[in-house]
């Protein structure tokens, strides 16, 4: 019988990290956001585990190695580590539609807003035994792809004004957030950790 467990997903830049204006490339570009640690720590304390989903075009566009883009994802573990805090797995799409690639493009289904990133982690979590509580998960970013992919998934969804903060992008499509926050720590503290089901 497999066992529930509640995930948190969460967008990269501009929600854990800051936004840069470009690919963060190496150790140096990636600055946690104030909080973000210690959001990440308070829910992983409330029991969800810690789920990334990020897009990372750079690598289609020869800006960022596969190479880099994990060894950006040990030293953000590293840097969450003192406050009680890490990321269980992190999932990230090397695609982009206008930057064809041989290798690259047979990902396109996983490019946010697609939700073939969170299908992976939902898929490989039930192939370790644990069945991931959809009703009481969510999926947190800066960028209307990433509610619309947290929505198509049937997560709640919250948009973050850190990074891009595309509360009006979101109101012109039509994909409403079910919760806008000031950054991830209001996020998890006003909304996560205070849902009823």
């Amino acid at each position: 019988m497999l066992r529930k467990i509640n995930v948190l997903f969460l967008d990269r830049d501009g929600t854990i990290n800051r936004d840069i204006g470009t690919y963060v490339a190496s150790r140096e570009q990636f600055q946690l956001i104030d909080g973000a640690a210690l959001a990440i720590a308070l829910a992983r304390n409330a029991g969800f585990r810690i789920v990334v989903i990020t897009n990372q075009a750079g690598i289609a566009k020869g800006i960022v190695t596969p190479e880099e883009v994990e060894d950006i994802h040990r030293h953000m573990n590293e840097l969450l580590a003192p406050s009680g805090a890490f990321c269980d797995q992190v999932y990230y799409c090397p695609t982009h539609p206008e930057y064809p690639h041989p290798v690259y493009d047979r990902y396109s289904f996983c490019r946010k807003p697609e939700t073939g990133m969170v299908d992976r982690a939902i898929e490989e979590y039930r192939l370790s035994g644990y069945e991931v509580d959809i009703s009481r998960s969510f999926f947190i970013g800066d960028k209307t792809v990433d509610i619309e992919c947290g929505k198509r998934a049937g997560l709640r969804s919250i948009l973050v004004r850190t990074g891009h903060g595309e509360e009006e992008l979101c109101r012109a499509k039509g994909v409403v957030p079910d919760f806008i926050a000031d950054d991830l720590l209001t996020a998890v503290n006003d909304y996560v950790l205070n849902s009823d089901e």
